[in-house]
């Protein structure tokens, strides 16, 4: 005689299947909504790549000369990477944005009151700015084609390189989901891009950290923005892996570590601001 457990046994898992599947679905809409606001308003990524664009124009042709002893080409090369990880910055920073202002205007709480998994909102607002990433990228890529930057280290090689980078952005845009959530005020929001754009100036971004004070020179080796952009130098084959620390001799590991942690702090602390009623 069969065991009637028996057949009780596979409807938790059923009933935890149905939920990852509501929970992705729901996530998918909201990514869906994102991109028809953004086919409305395709100024936003105009607006991402405006700061990135000015930095490859000022220091790729204004500076670069100066600050790599007149050889400009190869100071593109370098700066080039470097740019990348500030699209990626920008885009947390829209993020959180555009999370403030669904909260203002009463978005949030439309979607807080509908039938649908509340992390599914979050993790929707994530994924959509993901797929702003790969576009804004491309752009990017493009443009540094444009301007003189080559792959130089293999196919695989910059397939890695811009999978990390997607990763590590994805990992600064829980933290700008976040924020945006809990700030909720567009006007402080907008304070927050000069301190983002400092904290990648504080870098090995545009100038070796070799040259800075003892003390700034600390900060900027172990700040997360110097480790993704070594990575992304060293997996795109234009610079070699410099000597130093552990962020800056170990770029890649240490890049995939800062963007796991981001997301298994920021998501779950995403997830609960959400789901609490203001």
């Amino acid at each position: 005689m069969n065991d009637p457990t028996d057949t009780a046994r596979p409807r938790p898992r059923a009933a935890t299947t149905a939920r990852r599947r509501w929970w992705l679905a729901d996530g998918a809409t909201i990514v869906h909504r994102d991109l028809l606001a953004l086919r409305r308003n395709p100024s936003a990524v105009a607006a991402s790549l405006a700061a990135p664009l000015g930095m490859v124009l000022m220091f790729g042709y204004v500076f670069g000369g100066a600050l790599s002893d007149g050889s400009a080409t190869d100071y593109r090369m370098e700066l080039i990477p470097a740019v990348f990880v500030l699209v990626a910055a920008t885009g947390a920073v829209m993020t959180a944005g555009s999370t403030a202002l669904d909260a203002r205007n009463g978005v949030t709480e439309r979607l807080r009151s509908l039938p649908m998994r509340r992390v599914a909102v979050p993790f929707g607002l994530a994924g959509s700015q993901l797929l702003l990433s790969v576009i804004s990228l491309a752009a990017m890529a493009s443009l540094g084609l444009v301007v003189g930057w080559r792959v130089e280290d293999g196919a695989a090689s910059a397939l890695a390189g811009f999978a990390l980078l997607l990763l590590f952005g994805y990992g600064l845009t829980w933290v700008g989901v976040f924020l945006g959530l809990a700030i909720r005020s567009m006007e402080t929001i907008q304070q927050l891009a000069p301190l983002v754009f400092a904290f990648v100036m504080l870098s090995n971004a545009f100038v070796p950290t070799e040259g800075m004070p003892s003390g700034l020179r600390t900060l900027a080796e172990w700040n997360p923005f110097s480790a993704a952009i070594g990575a992304a130098r060293s997996l795109f084959g234009n610079a070699p892996v410099p000597e130093g620390p552990l962020p800056l001799a170990h770029p890649v590991l240490t890049t995939l570590l800062w963007s796991l942690a981001l997301i298994a702090l920021f998501a779950p602390l995403t997830a609960r601001r959400f789901a609490r009623a203001e």
